[in-house]
C-alpha cells in the first residue's frame, strides 16, 4: 500500500481535535448508530421472555454482554474519533452494519445462527481497534489500541470456538466475556509490551457520560414499548389499566432515580475531577452496564405483569420482578461508589425490600399486579428519598 494511499485511509484529522477546555459534543452519527440499539434491546429482551429458565437467563447475559461491550468501545472511541469526518462516518457505518447483524442473530444465536452472532462481533471489536491504533500511529494512543485489538482478537478465538462447538458454546462464550471484560483491568498487558496504564488514555468524561444517558433512555424506551403493545393487544379492563399504570409509574420511577440522583452526581464529579478515564471505567463501562441490563429485565417484568395481572405469581415471574431492579440498584450502587466515594443506605435496603416482597408474593400466590404494586411502593420511595441535586453537590 502506498503511502499517500494509506495517509489517506487512516488520516490524523480523522480524530477531534483535542481541547483542553471544552467537551466533545454528541454528534448526529453517533445518535444515528443508537438506532441500532433500539432493535438490538428489543431482541435481548424477547429472547429473555422466550428463555425463563436459568438456562436461559446465563444465555441471553451473556449475549447481553457482548452487545453492551460493541457498544461501550464505540462509545470510547468516538471519544477520539470525529464521526463528522468521511473516515470516521465509513467506520460508523461498518461498525452500525455489523451490530445490526449480531441483533438479527440473537433470537437463534445458540442454534442456528451463532456464526453471524460471532462475526459480527469480532469483525466489530477488531476492526474498530486496528483502525483506531493506525489512525493514532506514532502516538501512544496507537499502542493502546494496538494492545486492546490483540485482547480482542484473542477472545474472539473463544467467541469463534464456541460458534463452532456447540456443546461446548455456553463455556467459550463466557471464557470470552470474561477476557473482553477483564482486559481493562489487565491493563490490556501484553508480554513484551506491558500494561497500558488508565492515565494514558485521555477521556472526555462528560461526553462518554451523555452517550450513557442516551443508551439507558434506549433501553428505558423498550419497557415503554412492550407496555404500548400490551394495551394495543389486549382488552382495556381494570387489572390492564392497573397493570399499565404499575408498569408506567415503575418506569417513571427508575427514570427519575438514574436522571435526577444518578447524572446530577455524574456531570458534578466529571466537571471536577482531573482523570476521568478510571471514573469512566468503573462509573460508565461496568455500572451502567448493569443498569442497562436491569432495564431490559424490568421491561421484561413488565410485560409479564401486564399479560397476567390476576394471575397467581410464579417463580419465574417473581424473580425477573426481583431481578430487574436489583441489577439497576446494583449498577446505580456501583455508579454512586465510584463517582461519589459512598453507596446510599436506601439501595440495598430497597433490595433487600424487593426481595422479600417477591418471595411472599409467590410464597402466598398473590396476583401479579400486586406482586408489580408492592415493587412500585419500593421505587417510589427510593424516588423520593433523595433530594433533587443533592448528591451532586455534596
Amino acid at each position: 500500500m502506498s503511502q499517500s494511499l494509506f495517509a489517506r485511509l487512516f488520516p490524523a484529522d480523522a480524530l477531534r481535535k483535542p481541547d483542553a477546555g471544552a467537551q466533545p459534543r454528541v454528534t448526529n452519527m453517533e445518535l444515528f448508530f443508537d438506532l441500532v440499539y433500539v432493535f438490538s434491546i428489543i431482541q435481548l429482551s424477547h429472547f429473555l421472555l422466550a428463555h425463563q429458565s436459568w438456562e436461559g437467563v446465563v444465555e441471553a447475559a451473556t449475549l447481553f454482554a457482548a452487545v453492551w461491550w460493541a457498544w461501550n468501545y464505540t462509545a470510547w472511541a468516538t471519544n477520539w474519533l470525529n464521526p463528522d469526518h468521511r473516515n470516521g462516518r465509513l467506520l460508523m457505518v461498518f461498525l452500525m452494519g455489523c451490530a445490526l447483524m449480531m441483533a438479527a442473530a440473537v433470537p437463534e444465536a445458540y442454534s442456528e445462527r451463532p456464526g453471524l452472532f460471532v462475526g459480527a462481533y469480532v469483525a466489530m471489536a477488531v476492526i474498530r481497534a486496528a483502525y483506531m491504533a493506525l489512525v493514532f500511529r506514532g502516538e501512544r494512543m496507537g499502542r493502546n489500541y494496538a494492545q486492546l485489538c490483540a485482547w480482542s482478537a484473542l477472545s474472539g478465538l473463544f467467541w469463534i470456538a464456541g460458534a463452532f462447538l456447540p456443546e461446548h458454546r455456553i463455556w467459550l462464550w463466557i471464557v470470552a466475556v470474561a477476557v473482553d471484560y477483564g482486559a481493562p483491568y489487565a491493563g490490556f498487558w501484553l508480554p513484551g509490551a506491558g500494561a497500558t496504564p488508565m492515565s494514558s488514555w485521555p477521556l472526555k468524561g462528560l461526553h462518554l457520560l451523555e452517550r450513557n444517558q442516551q443508551v439507558f433512555i434506549i433501553a428505558l424506551g423498550e419497557s415503554v414499548l412492550l407496555l404500548g403493545a400490551m394495551l394495543v393487544e389486549k382488552p382495556l379492563d381494570a387489572p390492564m389499566l392497573g397493570a399499565a399504570l404499575v408498569g408506567f409509574l415503575v418506569i417513571v420511577a427508575i427514570w427519575w432515580i438514574y436522571f435526577v440522583q444518578l447524572s446530577e452526581t455524574g456531570e458534578h464529579r466529571f466537571s471536577h475531577a482531573a482523570d476521568h478515564t478510571d471514573l469512566a471505567r468503573a462509573g460508565l463501562a461496568y455500572a451502567h452496564g448493569i443498569m442497562v441490563c436491569g432495564a431490559i429485565v424490568v421491561a421484561v417484568a413488565i410485560e409479564q405483569m401486564a399479560s397476567h395481572p390476576v394471575e397467581a405469581t410464579h417463580a419465574s415471574t417473581a424473580l425477573i420482578a426481583f431481578s430487574g431492579p436489583a441489577l439497576f440498584l446494583a449498577g446505580s450502587a456501583l455508579f454512586h461508589r465510584t463517582m461519589a466515594e459512598k453507596v446510599p443506605f436506601s439501595y440495598p435496603v430497597s433490595v433487600c425490600a424487593i426481595g422479600a416482597w417477591s418471595a411472599l408474593s409467590f410464597v402466598m400466590h398473590l396476583p401479579t399486579l400486586a406482586l408489580g404494586a408492592g415493587v412500585l411502593v419500593v421505587m417510589l420511595f427510593l424516588a423520593s428519598s433523595c433530594r433533587e441535586g443533592e448528591a451532586a453537590h455534596k
